[in-house]
């Protein structure tokens, strides 16, 4: 079982696509390398694999934070978990649950008002992970920049304390932890603590 994640970016002719462009690559290519585990096509649309389905959630989280560096930038994801019955060397020619998943799921995003979905095998764990998606999207819906520059590096360094966090940004540990606090990070966190377990059961 894997996970695939689909996403566009939204209002992406309101900025230059070198600069999100650059964001973008350099986020994805800590996943793995393309074609193999994403792809850039149609001008703003991506595919990403992540091979641990239970590191989708915070995956999603990163690229959104990553990209609302760049006002008034943000993604639409769609993150489908099932598994890969076909291979190829490029990530859009591969197929199965997986895929279908999120492809199906991507193409309701608009319709559904909803800018982070999954959508499994199970129904009822989708039911309930996307109304939890919904609720937390009014918080980071809301992230400044600074508080979408915090998200990205405490998800991209996990095992450093505030401090450490602090001195990377060059501020205080207090201010760390007034902008995570701001951001939501904490109830994020106990929501992917929620996603990790369902989806383990």
């Amino acid at each position: 079982m894997i996970s695939v994640i689909t996403g566009d970016i939204i209002n992406s002719r309101k900025s230059r696509p070198e600069l999100w462009l650059k964001l973008l690559k350099t986020e994805l290519n800590t996943f793995g390398k393309s074609p193999g585990y994403w792809e850039i096509y149609g001008g703003d649309t991506f595919q990403l694999r992540v091979d641990d389905p239970h590191k989708a959630f915070t995956a999603a989280i990163r690229l959104k934070a990553v990209i609302k560096l760049e006002k008034p930038l943000d993604l639409r994801l769609a993150i489908g978990i099932g598994d890969i019955t076909y291979k190829s060397k490029k990530i859009t020619e591969c197929n199965g649950p997986a895929f279908i998943h999120s492809g199906e799921k991507f193409k309701t995003l608009k319709k559904e008002k909803q800018k982070i979905a999954v959508k499994s095998d199970w129904p009822e764990f989708d039911t309930m992970i996307n109304l939890c998606l919904k609720l937390g999207m009014i918080a980071m819906d809301k992230w400044s920049v600074n508080s979408a520059e915090m998200v990205a590096l405490a998800l991209s360094s996990p095992d450093d304390s505030q401090a450490e966090l602090g001195k990377i940004l060059k501020i205080n540990q207090n201010a760390v932890s007034r902008r995570l606090s701001r951001a939501h990070f904490d109830e994020l966190m106990e929501l992917n603590e929620l996603y990790i377990s369902k989806l383990s059961t």
